[in-house]
């Protein structure tokens, strides 16, 4: 059970930061800074989570992972479950309380899009150009992972910073095509409550940010499990 309260409070803490600094500072393409912060912000929380959990759960804190690590061979299917709904119950308490301290600050204006992603708004079929950026995006992630904490490799102390970084380089490019999800309780939760204050374009787009990094995550681990295989022969 401590395993699954980890992962609430990482993936809470996760959108908590994250979404609630892509909520304060903005990100739009005449915000260049906003990007930045934003990407720094996801980057840090998982670099913070991967050190101060990462030994009780494996700071997965994203469902994406969760898959990954299961087609790893790293926690069975039951485990497997036990993240997701912990990680999705995180995802919506830290999207409720960024709702409701934005709200009673006044900042009501701030709290239609809760950091919810979506796609670009020039692109011809957003479903369609989400789950291919996010494709992309969550296996060059999910590789990234598997290779830092991989038994077979020694990094050390420094696995959890490399994967904080990698999301930061992954966030400085993504944001602008769909706002980077790479992890579908982070799009669940805010794409809900972005409904709730009447925008609900992040909720029509949401099977993709679901879809993709799923996929994403299956093919970065069947991609990291045959290179690891041919490098043992």
């Amino acid at each position: 059970m401590k395993k699954y309260v980890a992962e609430f409070i990482g993936t809470f803490i996760l959108v908590f930061i994250g979404c609630g600094t892509a909520m304060t500072v903005g990100c739009d393409a005449a915000n260049g800074c906003g990007y930045i912060l934003t990407a720094f912000a996801f980057g840090l929380a998982i670099i913070a989570m991967a050190y101060s959990l990462g030994n009780i759960s494996g700071g997965h804190v994203n469902p994406a992972v969760s898959l990954a690590v299961l087609i790893n061979g790293g926690i069975d299917a039951k485990d497997f479950v036990g993240y997701v709904v912990a990680q999705c119950l995180g995802a919506f308490a830290g999207s409720g309380l960024l709702a409701f301290i934005f709200g009673m600050g006044g900042l009501e204006d701030k709290t239609g899009g809760l950091g919810a992603n979506a796609a670009a708004s020039s692109a011809s079929n957003p479903i369609l150009f989400a789950i291919v950026v996010e494709i992309v995006l969550t296996c060059i992630f999910i590789m990234t992972i598997l290779g830092v904490t991989s038994k077979k490799q020694s990094h050390g102390s420094f696995g959890g910073l490399v994967i904080g970084l990698t999301l930061v380089g992954i966030h400085i490019l993504g944001i602008g095509l769909t706002g980077t999800s790479v992890n579908p309780a982070r799009s669940l939760a805010p794409a809900v409550f972005a409904a709730m204050y009447g925008n609900s374009t992040p909720l029509s787009q949401l099977v993709a940010f679901i879809v993709g990094p799923f996929i994403g995550a299956a093919l970065g681990a069947f991609i990291y499990k045959a290179l690891e295989a041919d490098k043992k022969k």
